[in-house]
């Protein structure tokens, strides 16, 4: 099933930009900063299409055609029908943000309470999916003369803290992918990832429940810039890389106010 809405635009000369987990949070703010920028831009998000259709007007309003597809990212054939509904539709692909990922909220030390079942769920969409998203769009990458990927990994995945062991480490995977990547991609394709710390988004909020004020406030206690991160300072660092940065690859980008310097 092709599940995918949007308007065709009128310009062939926009770029086109990948953006999965785009409905909401880092996502969301970052494929309308692309669409600001001038991108044309393919929403993805698994299940939340009421917020993806908000997302798609922003993108809409200002100037750029924009696209639903549902999909997840785990399933290889998801990410393969997103690469191909871009090329089919505008005959390119430029830029891909792997934003797309998964938790579960569990005490690093509650070893117990972390079960196969969410060690396979957080590897399968936080580093294969990834992997299989540039699989799928490598050649359309290169065909379109080169490009850039960014993906979203975390602090956790430097400091191996976070909301579960299992996410620590899949982040840490996703830094060592971005580098193995930088270097088979390149020339014509630069791979980059940031690093954020905590963002103030409902994905998190959600995940820690009743802890999420305290967390803010020791947050803003211990960072040097003494603020949470939002999901625009994110998304102006994956425009960074995309838009500029052009000397850079295989880099990994702390987002995260100082916190890593702690």
């Amino acid at each position: 099933i092709d599940r995918t809405v949007g308007t065709m635009a009128n310009e062939k000369n926009r770029k086109v930009a990948i953006v999965t987990g785009s409905s909401v949070g880092v996502g969301a703010a970052t494929a309308t900063l692309l669409a600001s920028k001038g991108f044309n831009i393919v929403i993805n998000c698994t299940k939340s299409l009421d917020e993806a259709q908000i997302v798609l007007k922003k993108c809409q309003s200002l100037g750029a055609d924009a696209v639903i597809c549902q999909g997840d990212i785990s399933n290889n054939e998801d990410c393969v029908r997103m690469a191909t509904t871009a090329w089919k539709r505008w005959g390119r692909i430029d830029a891909l943000v792997n934003n797309a990922g998964y938790t579960s909220f569990v005490l690093q030390s509650n070893l117990a309470g972390l079960n196969e079942s969410d060690w396979r769920k957080i590897m399968d969409i936080n580093v294969m999916g990834a992997f299989q998203m540039v699989r799928a769009c490598e050649s359309y990458m290169k065909k379109s003369g080169g490009g850039a990927i960014v993906n979203v990994s975390s602090i956790a995945g430097l400091k191996g803290n976070g909301s579960s062991m299992a996410y620590a480490a899949s982040k840490g995977a996703l830094n060592t992918m971005t580098k193995s990547l930088a270097r088979v991609l390149a020339p014509t394709i630069r791979v980059n990832a940031i690093c954020p710390g905590a963002i103030d988004t409902r994905w998190l909020k959600d995940g820690l429940g009743a802890g999420w004020d305290a967390l803010k406030s020791n947050w803003e206690k211990i960072t040097a810039l003494q603020r949470l991160v939002q999901p625009e300072d994110c998304a102006e660092a994956i425009v960074f890389f995309i838009e500029s940065a052009r000397q850079t690859t295989g880099v990994t980008l702390a987002v995260d106010g100082g916190f890593s310097t702690l």
